[in-house]
């Protein structure tokens, strides 16, 4: 068998995608579903595979995620009326 060129599409079996993300099965499909995985059922009888690149692409946005979700926390912790002082506008 000869080896696959390096721009061929991969796809890996539910379970071996779970097996990387450390998460169940059942959250592998719904993942899919929800279109945050690419995945197809493929073959006869259809058993579902995912794109080997979408989970890369799943993992950058998950950590783009945890990053702007710190920047949002860090931004409300700085938002404390303390940091700023008493508000002198008044209204009335």
């Amino acid at each position: 068998m000869t080896p696959a060129p390096p721009h061929a599409r991969r796809f890996l079996a539910p379970a071996q995608v779970a097996e990387l993300l450390s998460v169940d099965v059942d959250e592998v499909i719904t993942l899919v579903h929800a279109g945050q995985l690419r995945g197809a059922p493929l073959g006869a009888p259809a058993r579902w595979r995912i794109e080997e690149a979408s989970i890369e692409e799943y993992l950058a946005a998950q950590a783009e995620e945890g990053r702007r979700m710190a920047l949002w926390r860090q931004s409300q912790a700085a938002s404390f009326p303390e940091l700023w002082g008493p508000s002198t506008t008044r209204i009335g």
